[in-house]
């Protein structure tokens, strides 16, 4: 059977959700919402996505601006199987009503609060919990990043400790509005970041403290990671297990890929849509072991994208139409993953 997937939002998320929905073979878009007339929503429909409007009393204007809607996004609600939600932080909340209403599972992204759902969900680490789940959290891209590293580490090592600096982007590059201009802000100044306590909502035992600071810039988030492991090995054998990971992407040194700016270029060039890097980007030199239990390494966490596999993932979970490995493995084919491979 395929499952009818409705999008409500058609934004920076929503757009590349939509596009990996349609490419998987069992899931099919049977409409996008967005709030107003828009490039985004002009877009939407030169891409035969059936276009509803998210704000009734807009429908107005969409018809002003000669942009043809199929409805109003309680019809989309009503026609789905369920529903990913990838409006702006806070909206999801106001929108789970209408979810209820309907009877329609939602998923939810990272900005809302996980106290909104049943479940916070990150495909390589719980898969099987968000089995059923009315409504479940897609973890935002850096606890994504830092649950697939995480999960991967667990299973082999075990993980007594992780410490990790998340050096994160003004804002993505369409965010004109964003900052800083031309400053490096500690964000939060306190300690931890909320990025600690999110990964929690996914490992809850986990010992985990984070910092946060904002840049100037608008491509990646990088972080600099410390892990605790509970069992000895070296380099090279954790570089292999990384490497192992569909969606850890070791950049190897002959690359030359030095940073975000050559990371994107290098995906473009690989003809990933949008230049986006689904998968984390592990710089293979910066992972080093010392004392046989001190992991460090550097990663690059695009946060337009990395999200995008896990919200079509959790899909299936939430209706049990497959398993963890399953659902990773057709996702992954079916979006042309393996950056590097």
């Amino acid at each position: 059977m395929t499952i009818e997937v409705g999008i409500n939002g058609y934004g920076t998320i929503g757009k590349r959700v939509a596009d990996a929905v349609r490419a998987q073979p069992d899931m099919e878009v049977v409409g996008v919402a967005k709030t107003r007339p828009n490039f985004e929503a002009e877009q939407a429909v030169a891409n035969d996505f059936p276009l509803y409007a998210a704000v009734p009393e807009r429908v107005e204007q969409f018809d002003e601006a000669g942009i043809e809607l199929a409805g109003k996004v309680e019809e989309l609600v009503q026609n789905s199987e369920i529903v990913v939600d990838t409006t702006p932080s806070g909206i999801g909340a106001e929108n789970k009503a209408m979810y209820e209403e309907y009877d329609t599972p939602a998923l939810y992204q990272g900005g809302e609060d996980a106290e909104l759902v049943d479940v916070s969900f990150n495909a390589r680490a719980n898969f099987a919990e968000a089995e059923g789940a009315d409504h479940t959290r897609v973890v935002s891209c850096n606890t994504t990043g830092l649950s697939r590293l995480i999960a991967a580490l667990d299973e082999e090592y075990g993980v007594e400790k992780v410490r990790a600096t998340l050096v994160r982007r003004g804002g993505d590059p369409a965010q004109s509005s964003r900052g800083p201009i031309n400053d490096t802000l500690p964000d939060p100044v306190t300690i931890p970041s909320h990025h600690g306590p999110d990964v929690n909502t996914i490992f809850p035992d986990l010992d985990i403290d984070t910092l946060g600071m904002k840049v100037p810039a608008t491509l990646t988030h990088t972080h600099s990671v410390n892990v605790e492991l509970t069992d000895e090995t070296d380099t090279e054998e954790v570089r292999g297990l990384l490497a192992g990971e569909s969606r850890l992407f070791v950049i190897p040194e002959h690359m030359g890929i030095d940073g975000s700016g050559k990371l994107k270029e290098f995906a473009l060039d690989s003809g990933r849509p949008r230049g986006d890097v689904w998968e984390n980007a592990i710089w293979g030199e910066s992972i080093t072991v010392e004392g046989g239990d001190e992991l460090y390494l550097f990663q690059a966490i695009h946060q337009e994208s990395d999200v995008v596999p896990e919200n079509v993932d959790a899909i299936r979970a939430v209706l049990g139409t497959a398993d963890r490995r399953e659902s990773i493995e057709r996702t992954n084919e079916a979006l042309g993953m393996g950056l590097g491979r």
